[in-house]
């Protein structure tokens, strides 16, 4: 054999065993808008569960900032060809499903993702998209609220045009825990003060969605004080809320939101297409409560939540 030809053949033979060798390293674009502890914690999860199925892809960090900049920064994403796209946040979601209508996009901690138009219904996303959400159902909501009031009946809560497609089905949810459901809806903040004093007077406690149309700094301050000098127990949507004098709140751990959208990113590296895979819901929750609240409300914490309790406000 002549020298050129065998070192042709030698060439390609490396060229193969290259390509053989790339086979299976996946590239995923792991996309983000912040650098929050909870963010790292996410991202950490989820990088954790792909790579014990897929030991050789690679992980590409994308930062989104400023929307001037998303055409610059969505061009460096197509030019790393990623086998799928890994968001955290709705701003990093939106990013992604705006620029990427072909690539799978598993999404992760995102609030609401059917609200927000990231997926068509969270059992049938459609599309190119799917993920782990932060919504920790109704129901399970209420079950905490019966817990630590076992007498209560009558549940209020205030909403928006933004959140209004989840009264109906969370009405139907509470029923099925003896509950009534009193929606009363916003469309100005200068209703706050009425609306409050409609429930305050008919409700044996209020329940509350994460609404950032109703819930301002200063709105939720109102709110607050209100449900407090009526003596009618606030369940918080956030821990931070819970500090500040609501009730109790349900959190999640986002590293265990990091680990479902792991695994959903596994089954779509494995071929499963993005939009029929289900939206997930937290499978780790966390009970938070003020106990100086529930100590002016007369209200005793039971033993199994206090000592479950991922934090206790005093």
């Amino acid at each position: 054999m002549k020298p050129a030809l065998r070192q042709l053949l030698g060439s390609l033979g490396l060229l193969f065993l290259g390509m053989y060798a790339s086979a299976g390293a996946e590239t995923i674009a792991v996309v983000t808008s912040d650098n929050l502890t909870s963010t790292k914690r996410t991202i950490s999860g989820a990088r954790r569960v792909i790579a014990s199925a897929h030991e050789q892809a690679t992980f590409l960090d994308f930062l989104v900032t400023d929307p001037d900049h998303d055409r610059v920064l969505a061009d460096s994403i197509r030019q790393s060809n990623p086998d799928l796209i890994l968001t955290v946040g709705s701003r990093a979601t939106e990013f992604a499903q705006a620029n990427f209508a072909k690539t799978p996009i598993v999404f992760s901690a995102v609030l609401y993702p059917a609200i927000s138009g990231f997926v068509e219904t969270l059992a049938s996303p459609g599309r190119n998209i799917t993920g782990a959400s932060l919504n920790i159902s109704a129901q399970t909501q209420f079950i905490y609220f019966r817990e630590l009031m076992p007498q209560i009946k009558r549940l209020g809560v205030l909403y928006t045009d933004n959140t209004a497609s989840l009264i109906a089905p969370s009405k139907v949810l509470a029923e099925r825990e003896g509950l009534e459901l009193i929606p009363i809806k916003i469309t100005d903040e200068k209703e706050l003060p009425r609306a409050l004093d409609s429930l305050t007077r008919t409700v044996d406690g209020i329940w509350s969605v994460a609404d950032p149309r109703l819930f301002t700094p200063q709105a939720t301050k109102f709110i607050l004080m209100r449900t407090l000098k009526s003596g009618v127990p606030l369940m918080g949507f956030s821990r931070h809320v819970v500090a500040s004098g609501a009730l109790f709140a349900l959190d999640f751990d986002y590293k265990a939101i990091g680990r479902q959208a792991g695994t959903i990113a596994n089954q779509v590296l494995e071929g499963t297409s993005p939009g029929r895979i289900q939206v997930t819901a937290p499978d780790v929750i966390w009970f938070h409560y003020n106990e100086k609240t529930a100590n002016l409300l007369n209200i005793t914490v039971p033993e199994r939540l206090a000592a479950v309790a991922k934090e206790v406000y005093r």
